[in-house]
């Protein structure tokens, strides 16, 4: 059965993942949304009646949810055409000062259940088929303030490329999307609204636009897509200038 995979599907940008995906990829005969909020994921599925959905309630900060995940794909046996690795999250502040468990949980969410879960599924997936990576114009460049979550979207970054270089000869395609700043939950979890001069004064981003040119550039075999030409200018900057001149605090 072709299927589509959204980690981190209860809200932002998984449940617009999955929105645009219903309507992008009518080849998709089930789409699996994983997250840990259970009502959320059932609330999702009911917008979309008229598709089969999957409810995986999983916490990707616990070992154990790899092992369900592994099992599940190997009773059902999918054949993977998109897989979407959204789950993860930020904290905004000095990183000694932030709770250590938010940022080592930090680090198991974002890169380690984002590599497990792309590892797990590839072997289920054929010539044509998807994986994208929601990363961040965090990545081009360390961000004093989030410290932790700007180094685990350079991880993020530098796993999808080298693994997109080493799926090429599968025709699996691998995009790292890295947008700006989203009015999405994200902000209100990383405890960022009303302490950040930098980040109220930078453009937003569109969730629905991001979200829908992303998966049209992973189709065309993209390896990165940045939306907005300030976000395009940056990402260039950081290539060409050295890290001192180009890092700020948030």
């Amino acid at each position: 059965m072709k299927t589509a995979i959204i980690t981190g599907a209860s809200s932002g940008l998984g449940s617009e993942y999955f929105i645009a995906l219903t309507e992008l990829c009518p080849e998709v005969e089930e789409f699996w949304l994983i997250a840990r909020r259970e009502s959320k994921l059932k609330e999702l599925a009911d917008k979309v009646p008229n598709v089969t959905s999957l409810v995986l309630p999983l916490d990707l900060t616990d070992n154990d949810s790899f092992t369900e995940y592994r099992n599940l794909l190997a009773e059902k046996n999918p054949e993977v055409v998109m897989l979407v690795n959204n789950a993860g999250y930020g904290k905004l502040g000095e990183a000694v000062k932030i709770p250590l468990k938010d940022q080592t949980d930090m680090v198991m969410l974002n890169c380690a259940s984002l590599t497990a879960i792309a590892l797990l599924t590839v072997p289920y997936m054929k010539k044509g088929s998807n994986i994208i990576n929601v990363c961040s114009i965090a990545a081009f460049c360390p961000t004093p303030r989030m410290t932790v979550y700007s180094s685990t979207k350079a991880y993020i970054l530098s796993f999808s490329l080298g693994l997109r270089n080493e799926l090429k000869e599968r025709g699996i395609n691998v995009l790292a999307v890295c947008p700006g700043p989203m009015d999405t939950e994200f902000m209100a979890v990383a405890g960022i609204e009303g302490r950040s001069r930098l980040f109220s004064l930078l453009p937003r981003c569109k969730t629905s636009e991001v979200v829908r040119i992303s998966i049209i550039k992973a189709k065309k075999g993209r390896a990165v897509y940045t939306n907005r030409f300030i976000y395009k200018l940056y990402r260039v900057l950081t290539k060409l200038l050295p890290h001192s001149l180009t890092m700020r605090r948030l």
